[in-house]
């Protein structure tokens, strides 16, 4: 028998490492491919849509709580707001729960559009999309924790909650260049919102809308919702922005500081009553767009 040469073993060893990529690799396609069927199976796509409509249910319960503010009566127009009045509306846990799998349905649906989902275009087309998926599953996955956390019968204050993170983060130089960034961030998408609203862009988003005066009237909506979403977002960054630059954490007061702000500007109740309805009108458009969201 000829004895075993250091080629001989050489050989073998690297046999032995091929073998075992290729079992990692085909481990982690059949990994992918399940995780692929789990994302195109309908029950997970019609959750997926439920979250499309918890958000529009939070931005009408807004648009709602700043009409009443705009004709001058109290209430905090933001998430916690919304949800508290949606929790204590009948059948307010039933909605609840049903926003809260809706939100985390489709925070894991994004999570997987950023492993899965960016096929095609450039490097650089893929990775804006990964992180476009990847943002947005962190917006869904906190508003459903925020939905389960009201479920459960807890509660939250967004604007107590903005302030002390502000405060926290003017302590130091870093916190303070990352606070900064955040409001130029807000200021920048509030921009593309209200682009995408005079542009109709969001419509690159849909597919199936019927023509005629349904199809006109979903337009329509989107159009009205998505510039009044920028506008508060555009305010909302202005304000984070402000705080920031004269070390006021007070002046950081999240959404429902930003409508109130809109409030107290000249002809601001006008003002302020044209973005509610415009955030109502974002809200419907949200739950039309659980039929028609391209997925």
């Amino acid at each position: 028998m000829a004895p075993k040469t250091a080629s001989n073993r050489s050989s073998k060893k690297l046999g032995h490492t091929s073998a075992g990529k290729n079992a990692g690799k085909d481990a982690a396609d059949k990994a992918s491919d399940a995780a692929g069927e789990v994302v195109n199976s309908k029950g997970f796509e019609l959750a997926a849509r439920a979250g499309y409509v918890a958000a529009g249910i939070l931005h009408f319960l807004i648009g709602l709580i700043a009409l009443g503010l705009a004709s001058g009566r109290s209430g905090s127009a933001d998430q916690s707001g919304a949800i508290g009045q949606l929790a204590g509306s009948p059948g307010g846990t039933f909605l609840l729960w049903f926003c809260f799998i809706g939100c985390i349905a489709l925070a894991l649906f994004q999570l997987s559009e950023v492993f899965l989902g960016a096929k095609g275009g450039s490097d650089k087309d893929k990775l804006k999309f990964r992180l476009k998926s990847g943002g947005q599953a962190v917006v869904y996955a906190a508003l459903g924790v925020t939905f389960g956390k009201y479920a459960l019968g807890g509660s939250s204050s967004s604007s107590g909650s903005t302030k002390s993170l502000t405060a926290s983060l003017m302590s130091n130089p870093a916190g303070t260049a990352l606070l900064l960034a955040v409001g130029v961030g807000i200021l920048a998408i509030g921009g593309y919102f209200i682009y995408s609203g005079g542009t109709r862009r969001f419509l690159q988003k849909l597919s199936g809308l019927p023509a005629g005066g349904t199809g006109s009237a979903v337009v329509a909506l989107g159009t009205a919702g998505y510039v009044a979403k920028g506008i508060a977002l555009g305010v909302l960054g202005i304000l984070v922005i402000v705080a920031t630059v004269t070390n006021d954490p007070g002046k950081s007061t999240g959404l429902d500081g930003a409508l109130k702000a809109l409030r107290d500007q000249p002809f601001g109740p006008w003002l302020l009553g044209a973005v509610a309805l415009g955030l109502m009108a974002y809200g419907v458009f949200m739950v039309v767009r659980s039929k028609y969201q391209r997925l």
